[in-house]
This record gives C-alpha cells, sequence and structure tokens, in this order.
C-alpha cells in the first residue's frame, strides 16, 4: 500500500504525475488556501504534505495529525512551519535551498535598478497620457554604477547578488551573522565585511537577503532608515517582517530615503495599503523566484525530499535530523 500525502496547493501537473508514482495523492489543483481546520481535515491519515509558504504547521496541526511523518516546503524560508515542534512530534521538515539563487539574484538586481531609475513611477506617467515634452529633470533616478552596495544577509542569494555588481563598477559592503571566508568575499566582488549600522550609513543602495525569525523582527526600523542616506534605495526580496513596514512607508512619504524595492511584505499576502498611495516604491507579489524553469526546480526538489522521506531515505534538504529518532 502506497504512502498517502497531501499536495497543499496546486502545482505543475508533471510534478502531481510524478509524485502519483509513488503515493497516494490528494492534490490541490484549484489551489484553495485551507484554514487551519481544512488544512488538518486534510491531512487526516495522511504521511506526508507537500506544502508552501500558505500552510502554517504549528503544535496545534501536529497533535491533530498523528500519521504524519513529513512536511516537504516548496520554498527556502520555512517560518511558516514550527520545526522544533515537528522534531518533538517526529515529522522530518525540509525545504528548497539553492535552485533558486541565481533567479531571486536576477530579481533583486531588477527591483534595485526599477527603484533606483524611477521605472514603474514614469511608465504609469506615460501611460496616463501625461508625457508632453523633455525636461532636464524628468525622473531623475540615482546610479548604480559607481555606487556602493549595501547587502545584509551574504548567503548565497546575497553573494550572487554581489557578484552581479561588478559589472557596474560597485562597491560592495555586507553584514551577516559571520564574515565570509577571504575566497567568497573576492568572489563576490571583493565585498568587505562591515557592522550593520556602517552598512546603513555607507550604502548609497541596500538590500536585504536575511531569513527571517523572530529574532530578527523589524531589523529594519525607525532607527536603521534613520542611518541611511536620503538619497538611499533600500530593496528587501528577504521576508515580510524583515522590515517595519509603516515605518518605510513614513520614511518614503517623508523623502528621507529616496526609494524602495519590494517583493515581501508584513502580513503578505494583505499588504499596507498605505504602499498603493506612493510613487516611490516598486511593488512586486512575492515573485522572486518565478521563472518556469525555477519553480518547476523548486517543486521537482520538494518532491525529492517528499519521495526520500517517506521510503526511507534521507531527505536531500533535512532541516531537522533530530526527528528521524522519532517516528
Amino acid at each position: 500500500m502506497k504512502p498517502s500525502i497531501l499536495v497543499a496547493r496546486a502545482v505543475f501537473p508533471e510534478v502531481i504525475e510524478r509524485l502519483r508514482q509513488h503515493f497516494d495523492v490528494e492534490d490541490n489543483q484549484e489551489d484553495k488556501v485551507y484554514t487551519a481546520d481544512e488544512l488538518a481535515s486534510r491531512l487526516q491519515g495522511k504521511d506526508g504534505m507537500f506544502s508552501t509558504l500558505s500552510e502554517r504547521v504549528d503544535q496545534a496541526l501536529l497533535a491533530s495529525c498523528p500519521q504524519l511523518k513529513a512536511v516537504c516546503n516548496m520554498a527556502v524560508g520555512y517560518n511558516n512551519i514550527d520545526v522544533d515542534a515537528a522534531s518533538r512530534a517526529g515529522v522530518v521538515v525540509t525545504n528548497t535551498p539553492d535552485v533558486l539563487n541565481e533567479t531571486t539574484a536576477d530579481f533583486g538586481w531588477a527591483l534595485l535598478m526599477a527603484a533606483a531609475r524611477r521605472i514603474t513611477e514614469a511608465e504609469q506617467w506615460l501611460r496616463d497620457g501625461k508625457w508632453q515634452k523633455w525636461r532636464y529633470d524628468s525622473f531623475v533616478g540615482a546610479d548604480l554604477h559607481g555606487a556602493t552596495l549595501g547587502i545584509i544577509g551574504m548567503g548565497r542569494i546575497g553573494q550572487a547578488i554581489a557578484r552581479r555588481s561588478t559589472g557596474f563598477g560597485m562597491q560592495v559592503i555586507y553584514h551577516n551573522r559571520s564574515r565570509l571566508a577571504p575566497e567568497l568575499e573576492a568572489q563576490a566582488n571583493h565585498a568587505r565585511y562591515v557592522g550593520r549600522e556602517e552598512l546603513l550609513r555607507e550604502a548609497d543602495h541596500v538590500v536585504l537577503v536575511l531569513p527571517y525569525s523572530p529574532a530578527l523582527h523589524h531589523t529594519i526600523g525607525e532607527a536603521e532608515i534613520a542611518l541611511m542616506k536620503p538619497t538611499a534605495v533600500l530593496v528587501n526580496i528577504a521576508r515580510g517582517g524583515i522590515v517595519d513596514d509603516a515605518a518605510l512607508i513614513r520614511a518614503l512619504r517623508e523623502r528621507r530615503i529616496a526609494a524602495a524595492g519590494l517583493d515581501v511584505y508584513e502580513n503578505e499576502p494583505a499588504l499596507n495599503p498605505d504602499f498603493l498611495t506612493l510613487t516611490n516604491v516598486v511593488l512586486t507579489p512575492h515573485i522572486a523566484s518565478a521563472s518556469v524553469a525555477t519553480r518547476l526546480a523548486m517543486a521537482n526538489c520538494a518532491a525529492d525530499n517528499l519521495i526520500a522521506a517517506l521510503t526511507g531515505a534521507v531527505p536531500p534538504n533535512l532541516l531537522n535530523p533530530e526527528a528521524t529518532k522519532g517516528k
């Protein structure tokens, strides 16, 4: 008898068919976002779940699903999952790192350029029929070439962003939990390790690429924004909650920083509606990894993890090896 799994959101049909070769699959190709009670109900009798960031896996859910053995997230982040509670319940947890590094770095760079050069603001002005003549100061923005790029969170995505700065002749400074090895700094456009406050003061452009945890909630708030240059651009492709959105909105409205590019938000998808009143922010709906090739690679990576977890192998991206001592 095959193990039984829930695929909690819509995913590529070919991935569903691949999973059916190994499991009895309950899919959700209508892509309904389940409430906590609905998710618990769907997981009754299930051995595994192919999850996304929209599925909250906490102690209460785990207690109500005693047969569950594996939760495999189609995401790098896993702040939707209480990993400690999963470990205590003997439920293995996995994510999908690395397959999206380059695509996400591309998108971070696109957001930075769009915000610095006021691209979406200018396009809307043009679409509204306001372009009547050339002016010397029309939509003047900030240069990237020759500027100082500050990266907070210098993991693989941060390093990929730094590598892209080489062609722009930028100086790169970074802040991280720990300093990179010298050879990695060299590969990342000779990035220089600095304290967070120094980075915020020196950088012309600040890109956030750090994982979310409660300890990092509002890493960028009122005090941190106050350190930044009034000409600075802030880009967040990390997670909602890293930035105090209300503080950022005030700073953008008062022009205490020049612009922002955001792909993630607090309480997404219910982002703060005040963002929509601002012209100096580029807004995208959490799509940094959204190329066809990368999303398919993420889905297959999650499938690899789930197949391994429920067939007696060690999942390639196991986050809590201590859970294997449970069920």
